[in-house]
């Protein structure tokens, strides 16, 4: 059969390869287009943001730490300010075997085991991918055997630092405070109040003291450097720099001199001075005794060291003049007449005949006076020289307690006196509406009577003691007390003073202001509490004597601090101004479980008030013996 040969269809395949070459270019050209627009998209639409990020990879942003502001006394000597020191860092995100690195480095320079631990605390605490110091404060040596050594160490550098110094050590640290490093809770607090764009590359913050309360004050404004870095991050060259402002600086009406002399006079005991400037509420000295050095907290206190501050007896981190909480004791009487005499309970005539006890009609509960036997005829004016027990108690039964706490509320009692710390106590004006709402009791009769001498629930701070002294030097002129007397500012060099703030005037009549202030001078003459410890003052001071249990004493017993514990024994008080005529400072004493007021406080203020209207040197006072001891001569005469 004859073959028949099939013809190609040369067309139709030449249309269908004509199709097939025109996708495969339409294609291509797609693709092509597809890259076209991604490199329109980069190079054009989104060349500012890649630049920028080009840019990032060249040049670094780095801030500038500013100067932390100064903290002088009212003369100028310094409590607070910064030195540059060199620091030996570990950037962890560079550095592969850190605890390798650490010990290489160790070869070359001297790294404790304290700086260890401080170091694995700081890296468990860092919020930033940042160097964190493994040793600060280099030697020049050190220094120069790292240099020699760099090479062998990425991620690690040498960086100049700015660190605080507290050059006066434990004097006037609760006043000062000090800084520490930022950690959580300090960023949530920048962040809340918009202040965390102003402490990139900060380390510390204020954490007490005046460093708490003035830290946007003393901190300043961060700057900001354009680095030009290689590929290995290292700085090359600045390409700009905005300049830090440096803190402003505080200057105090604190006197460093008069501070060091006051915590002298205490020498080893515990309790806590606080002396005014009547005329402006400046707060002269400001004593808490014992304190602590500052300078432990700036690098990271050792937890060793925080636990032996914070388990120690003697508490020293404890803000005794600030947020300690003392009954005032027979320092109370002096208000309590005033309220007697403002309120027309008592006139200056007005006379009790003493017996050594008061009883409430219908009990046979007697409330001792600190004399058996009692004072015989006792007024007004003799009631505040001799500390009579028994005609305060009388009086606060005839007040009532409702009449004694509003009363005190005009003096401070209760409330917090402004003063520019944190940490201020409110302390306990006790009255039938408070004991309601703290015990879910009602005020007994009983309970009076303890208020009338500074006892009972009657508790307040020394501040306010203090601040209630001014207020009788200054017959009724109430003024907030501040410790910060000028700011001065770091660019323009000029001082902003903190004005002295009269905040009222308390209208009672001259009279009474005038009868409470003469039987003060007197409770330092010849007769009065106080006289054993301003015999040949060349001034006349006023003042009252003090002295508050700690542990209450049952029914027929005498106090005797021989078969008392130590820590529990009486507490010391003491509240005076001078000179008497034309008042220069006004203070309030107390010495922890010293017992007698008049034996062991008035002598401390004393020295105080010598040093500081006639410049005599002090040394410390040797405690005084025991109340109730033979060797006690004269100072066992009275409690107060």
């Amino acid at each position: 059969m004859p073959q028949f040969i099939e013809l190609k269809n040369l067309e139709g395949e030449l249309a269908e390869f004509r199709r097939r070459t025109a996708f495969a270019a339409g294609f291509v050209l797609l693709l092509f287009g597809v890259l076209f627009g991604r490199f329109v998209y980069l190079q054009v639409m989104n060349h500012e943001y890649y630049y920028t990020q080009a840019e990032a990879n060249r040049i670094s942003l780095v801030p500038i730490v500013p100067n932390r502001g100064l903290i002088v006394d009212r003369n100028g000597i310094v409590l607070a300010h910064n030195f540059t020191a060199y620091t030996l860092e570990i950037n962890p995100t560079q550095v592969g075997d850190l605890e390798a690195t650490i010990d290489a480095l160790s070869q070359l320079i001297e790294i404790a085991p304290k700086d260890r631990r401080r170091f694995k605390r700081l890296l468990d605490e860092s919020r930033q991918l940042a160097a964190i110091p493994i040793r600060t404060r280099l030697s020049e040596d050190e220094i120069a055997r790292f240099a020699a050594n760099r090479y062998r160490f990425p991620g690690v550098d040498i960086n100049a630092r700015l660190f605080r110094r507290y050059p006066n050590g434990t004097l006037a640290s609760h006043v000062v405070g000090y800084i520490g490093r930022i950690n959580p809770k300090d960023m949530e607090t920048l962040e809340e109040n918009s202040l965390l764009s102003n402490y990139r590359g900060s380390e510390h913050i204020g954490k007490t003291g005046l460093e708490q309360m003035y830290e946007r004050e003393l901190h300043g404004t961060t700057g900001l450097e354009q680095v030009e870095v290689d590929s290995g991050g290292r700085a090359v060259r600045t390409l700009s720099r905005t300049p830090p402002v440096s803190g402003n600086n505080l200057q105090l009406h604190l006197d460093l001199r008069l501070q060091e002399a006051a915590e002298a006079a205490f020498g080893n005991r515990r309790g806590a001075l606080v002396a005014i400037d009547p005329a402006t509420g400046g707060v002269l000295a400001f004593v808490s005794k014992p304190g602590f050095d500052p300078n432990l907290f700036i690098d990271g206190i050792d937890p060793p060291t925080w636990n032996e501050l914070n388990t120690h007896p003697d508490r020293p981190m404890v803000n005794r003049a600030l947020s300690g909480q003392y009954p005032p004791g027979s320092t109370y009487k002096p208000f309590m007449a005033l309220a007697g005499l403002e309120l027309g309970k008592r006139t200056p005539q007005y006379s009790i005949s003493d017996p050594g006890f008061f009883t409430l009609p219908g009990n046979s509960h007697h409330y001792r006076d600190w004399k058996p036997g009692g004072h015989g005829s006792v007024d007004m004016h003799r009631s505040l020289v001799i500390s009579c027990d028994t005609y305060y108690y009388q009086l606060a039964f005839d007040l009532g307690i409702d009449a004694i706490s509003t009363f005190m509320r005009q003096f401070g009692f209760g409330a917090r006196t402004g003063l520019d710390l944190e940490g201020e106590a409110i302390g306990i004006n006790p009255s039938q509406e408070w004991k309601q709402r703290r015990f879910r009791q009602k005020w007994y009769v009983g309970d009076t009577i303890s208020i009338g001498i500074g006892q009972g629930y009657n508790v307040m701070s020394l501040m306010q003691l203090a601040n209630a002294t001014a207020i009788i030097a200054n017959k009724g002129v109430v003024y907030r007390p501040h410790l910060v007397d000028q700011i001065q500012d770091a660019t323009t060099r000029e001082r902003r003073a903190v004005h002295a703030e009269a905040l009222r005037t308390l209208d009672f009549k001259p009279e009474n202001w005038a009868l409470v202030q003469r039987a003060m001078v007197d409770v330092n003459m010849p007769g009065g509490t106080g006289h054993r410890a301003f015999a040949d003052a060349t001034y006349r001071v006023g003042g009252k004597t003090g002295t508050s249990q700690v542990i209450a004493i049952k029914q027929g017993q005498r106090y005797d601090a021989k078969r008392i514990d130590e820590r529990h024994r009486d507490h010391a008080l003491y509240i005076a101004y001078a000179p008497a005529d034309n008042p220069k400072i006004a203070l309030a004493v107390l010495v922890e479980n010293a017992g007698g007021g008049g034996a062991n406080a008035a002598p401390l203020a004393r020295t105080v008030i010598d040093f500081y209207l006639l410049g005599r040197p002090i040394k410390p006072i040797d405690a005084e013996p025991i109340p109730g001891t033979a060797a006690a001569g004269e100072a066992n005469a009275e409690r107060d």
